[in-house]
């Protein structure tokens, strides 16, 4: 795949990924702790705000990267600077961008120690989200994605719960596994092509041994990531350990990079060891929805609950990818977006009732809904989103996805109904228990319903979750040339190893 000339504009990708680490560099100089939130929340705003105006200069038309930015960085290496967004990539920046001023606005009184340290941290792990979804050089890449670990991990270990070290310690030592194995992907291609460039390794016709290499080690990194059953048991535990910034970070952004990292790689790199490998990893996925609801519905912590949703959900997005069809693709881009908004209110939602009772436990939260009906109705309807509601922005996606994976294999859908099942079961209960729990517990008497700043950080979740749910049309158009043209790359590229035509190793 040739890359497009760089843009001649404004480098609005640059941008987005240099003031919020100018925005941090500030900040850590601020005095006080409210003009240090003050600060963060409008950086965070502004970059949103400028991240929108990528929508002005997209094409959705084309499935080719945009808005390229190119600069040389080690020539003597091959490693140059260089960003571009496609219509799944746009996405995921403005879902990054788009969720940053709701962590600051749902850190604003539950930080209470290290202000200054915990708002640059969020500033920095925004740059570096934006910065591996617009990377187009594996170099380049591969910095933005370790750049997180430390950020995060810094958010699970010093303002996480209990037990945030060992949590903070998991998710360290299971994320640099992925990252050596990636690092070993990425190195074996730079050997093949003599390049560092994305784009320049995309559509080409890798030896088949060639490719089952690279892709184990491109899968393993990505699966951990995501993660996918049975890589997932950090994921519980950094949940339920890291703050509610951090919860929401994990949950909306963190975990979609190791789907991005599939679509992105695995399809236009190793087409061939990818159709090879999915028909077992479409059953993994089936794995993953079946044991992530039912893991979540045996859960009494609301947190725990929520945690173990996301592996089913994720088991959604990864079975469309790896259907290989379009309508399965998109709806796993649309997955990634559905579950980055409702996993996010939810854990929104969760941090909020912990805030008022210093408590996760289902039972002693049990009737809050008598004292809290705004917080009763915002969870009524991110429940009813989780569960895939006809009208919610989740339906859209899973439908996609199962209509996709049932051109595949009709046994595979019909296997996967219990976890269908099970998340209307858990959501259900939570709801249930929550909002109208029966008990008239005493512990909950001098309990505030929700205030303006809680309003509005969970008020344009809600509008998202209808917008897509209603309409969205807008939003599977952004993305379906460029899912087109993924698919077209690892058709391409599978046809070739057919042929014979492939570059050996």
């Amino acid at each position: 795949m040739t890359l497009p000339n760089p843009h001649d504009g404004f480098p609005i990708l640059s941008l987005l990924i240099f003031a919020p680490l100018a925005a941090a560099a500030l900040a850590a100089v601020l005095p006080g702790e409210r003009l240090v939130r003050i600060w963060a929340l409008i950086s965070t705003l502004s970059v949103g705000a400028v991240s929108l105006m990528l929508l002005g200069r997209f094409d959705a038309a084309s499935g080719e990267f945009q808005l390229v930015e190119h600069a040389a960085w080690i020539p003597r290496f091959g490693i140059s600077y260089t960003l571009g967004v496609d219509g799944i990539s746009l996405l995921l920046v403005l879902l990054t961008t788009l969720v940053m001023p709701l962590c600051v606005l749902c850190s604003w009184r539950y930080i209470a120690t290290r202000v200054k340290e915990f708002m640059v941290c969020l500033l920095i792990m925004e740059a570096a989200m934006v910065g591996v979804f617009t990377a187009l050089d594996f170099v380049l890449f591969f910095v933005f994605w370790e750049a997180m670990l430390i950020p995060m991990s810094l958010l699970i270990g010093v303002w996480g719960g209990a037990r945030r070290v060992y949590a903070a310690v998991k998710f360290f030592v299971y994320t640099m596994a992925g990252s050596v194995l990636l690092l070993v992907a990425i190195i074996a291609l730079r050997l093949q092509v003599g390049s560092f460039g994305i784009p320049e390794t995309m559509g080409r016709g890798f030896a088949p041994e060639f490719q089952m290499w690279v892709f184990g080690a491109f899968f393993l990194s990505f699966a951990i990531k995501v993660p996918m059953f049975p890589f997932h048991t950090w994921l519980p535990a950094a949940h339920v350990e890291a703050p509610t910034a951090g919860s929401v970070i994990l949950a909306s952004v963190l975990l979609k990079m190791g789907t991005y990292g599939f679509l992105r790689f695995c399809l236009p790199i190793t087409p061939y060891a990818t159709e090879y490998f999915a028909p077992a990893i479409l059953w993994l996925s089936v794995a993953a929805i079946v044991y992530g609801g039912f893991a979540a519905l045996a859960q009494s912590d609301l947190k725990k609950l929520v945690a173990y949703s996301s592996v089913g959900h994720m088991g959604f997005a990864t079975l469309g990818i790896f259907s290989l069809t379009q309508q399965g693709v998109e709806g796993a881009a649309l997955v990634m977006i559905n579950h980055g908004v409702t996993t996010g209110a939810l854990f929104v939602a969760v941090g909020i009732v912990y805030e008022r009772l210093h408590t996760r436990d289902l039972d002693e939260t049990a009737g809050l809904g008598k004292r809290m009906p705004i917080l009763a109705g915002f969870l009524g309807v991110f429940c009813l989103s989780s569960m895939a509601f006809p009208g919610t922005n989740s339906f859209i996606g899973e439908f996609l996805v199962l209509a996709g994976g049932f051109s595949v294999s009709k046994v595979l859908i019909v296997v996967a109904v219990p976890g269908v099942v099970a998340a209307a079961a858990y959501n259900l209960r939570m709801l249930q228990r929550v909002a109208y729990g029966g008990t008239n517990n005493p512990d909950h008497g001098d309990v505030r319903d929700l205030g303006a700043r809680e309003v509005l950080t969970l008020a344009p979740l809600l509008v998202f979750v209808f917008w897509i749910g209603l309409q969205p049309g807008p939003f599977v158009n952004i993305m379906r040339a460029s899912v087109a043209r993924t698919l077209e790359l690892a058709q391409a590229g599978a046809a070739q190893v057919a042929q014979g035509s492939v570059t050996l190793p």
